[in-house]
């Protein structure tokens, strides 16, 4: 089965309850059970919570909450793979053998189905352990500056101070949308950036929601993505 498992527990402490607060008229982790549903990559579609309030929440739109999560995965560093392999432990032991499983996470408005489709497609014509979703840097990191005690700025590799932008090697990170991932891979803890393989997205797809100011710039960037479609 192809199963896909969206994280959302209870604390946040930059953004408080950030997965249930309203996001262009919904609750945030509503956008990401629609990407899901819509995608029509799986067989399930569940989240993984300790929470009641996001648990009745997820059911309202569509997902199934099977289990809550255990609190010792719901502390404010629990990483990701271990939330996703105790899913799929859960539904082994049920009797059901997750193959393809990908992690949604719940502050992902600007996910869209195609991307999900693309990271499967991915995923199995490269047979890599691992695909996610990737953009490219705005800036060369190798040019990037720091902020120094006394308040002055430096930079972090001076060798590059007069080296043309064009001549850099290009640099990408992480989307913070998705991770599709064989069950044997999460299960066996293999790091997600491990000879994985990526789905590149523009920029303008992409905004990590962590603050504040980070959420006032993924509205804009909703606004913008809907009107596009819209033709406004």
């Amino acid at each position: 089965m192809r199963l896909a498992v969206i994280p959302a527990r209870g604390g946040s402490k930059r953004i408080p309850r950030k997965n249930i607060k309203l996001f262009h008229g919904k609750p945030m982790i509503a956008w990401s059970i629609a990407v899901a549903l819509e995608s029509g990559c799986f067989d399930e579609v569940i989240v993984s919570t300790d929470d009641l309030e996001i648990a009745a929440i997820a059911l309202a739109y569509g997902a199934r909450v099977p289990f809550m999560r255990p609190a010792d995965l719901a502390c404010d560093h629990t990483p990701t793979i271990p939330v996703v392999a105790h899913a799929i432990n859960w539904f082994e032991q049920q009797g059901t053998v997750p193959l393809d499983v990908c992690c949604i996470y719940a502050t992902a408005p600007l996910l869209q189905p195609a991307a999900i489709r693309a990271g499967l497609d991915l995923l199995n014509e490269t047979g890599a352990p691992y695909t996610f979703a990737a953009t490219r840097y705005a800036f060369p990191i190798q040019r990037a500056l720091k902020r120094m005690a006394d308040g002055r700025m430096a930079m972090f590799d001076p060798s590059h101070f007069a080296t043309r932008s064009q001549d850099l090697e290009e640099a990408f990170h992480d989307a913070g949308q998705f991770y599709w991932g064989r069950a044997t891979a999460w299960l066996a803890g293999q790091p997600i950036f491990d000879g994985s393989a990526a789905v590149l997205l523009p920029r303008h797809r992409v905004q990590d929601i962590d603050t504040s100011e980070d959420w006032t710039r993924a509205e804009w960037l909703f606004a913008a993505m809907q009107a596009e479609a819209g033709g406004g």
